[in-house]
């Protein structure tokens, strides 16, 4: 069984690293994926003698690694579902982008159709029949001119398909390695990374928070002179 980085772990929900072009869910693939690793691991730990229960509370793109928290109960899982919906669910993320940002920070606010024979999505007008409106707030951390390259954190305040992926590549900052929408760096992994996740206990109401950055390898070494301070 391929070992899980576990983060918290308590009787109602487990915060794990997701690997790089692991699913977070079973697909066509029949790859392995994130539901079934928990799965294995819950009934291992706890010699489960049948099948254990692990709620999916939101997803990672395939090809994207990062902070996910699954549920160990149903009632977790409502709850933390409720928490997506209603926004108290809070996920920041870090990439690296083609070019220079004409702003150190903005919001961008588009319209987006996914197209799903394709598996992708692009920005129309407000208006569109099937478009959904798209939002998200970015800062940059630092500007890499020799490689024209710029690293951004991510607000997500909605959750569209491939939203960050279209967002940035509609502007002419497609991420580095994205292959689906025009990124620079063929063959290398994309850089998305999901690095920060709030969120309100599902039980006690506590707030938590957790924070996992990249390994400082390939790509991400382009991090390794920002304070860590800046990346929080």
């Amino acid at each position: 069984m391929q070992d899980l980085n576990i983060i918290y772990e308590d009787n109602h929900i487990i915060v794990v690293e997701k690997l790089e072009n692991v699913p977070s869910q079973a697909d066509k693939t029949e790859d392995i994926d994130m539901l079934t690793l928990i799965k294995q691991y819950l009934i291992e730990k706890y010699h489960k003698p049948g099948d254990a229960y692990v709620g999916l509370v939101h997803r990672l793109d395939r090809p994207v690694g990062g902070i996910m928290v699954f549920a160990k109960t149903s009632k977790a899982a409502s709850r933390l579902s409720e928490q997506v919906r209603s926004k108290i669910f809070q996920k920041q993320y870090l990439t690296i982008v083609n070019g220079k940002m004409e702003k150190d920070q903005d919001v961008l606010i588009d319209y987006l159709l996914k197209n799903e024979k394709k598996n992708m999505s692009k920005v129309v007008k407000e208006g569109t029949k099937n478009a959904k409106r798209a939002e998200l707030e970015y800062e940059v951390v630092k500007y890499d001119q020799k490689l024209n390259l710029s690293v951004l954190k991510i607000h997500l305040h909605t959750g569209r398909h491939h939203q960050i992926r279209v967002q940035l590549s509609s502007r002419g900052h497609s991420i580095y390695g994205d292959q689906k929408y025009g990124g620079r760096g063929h063959g290398k992994q994309i850089c998305l990374w999901a690095y920060s996740l709030g969120l309100q206990h599902p039980i006690t109401k506590e707030e938590m928070h957790f924070k996992l950055l990249p390994k400082l390898e390939k790509s991400w070494k382009i991090l390794e002179d920002i304070p860590k301070e800046k990346l929080c």
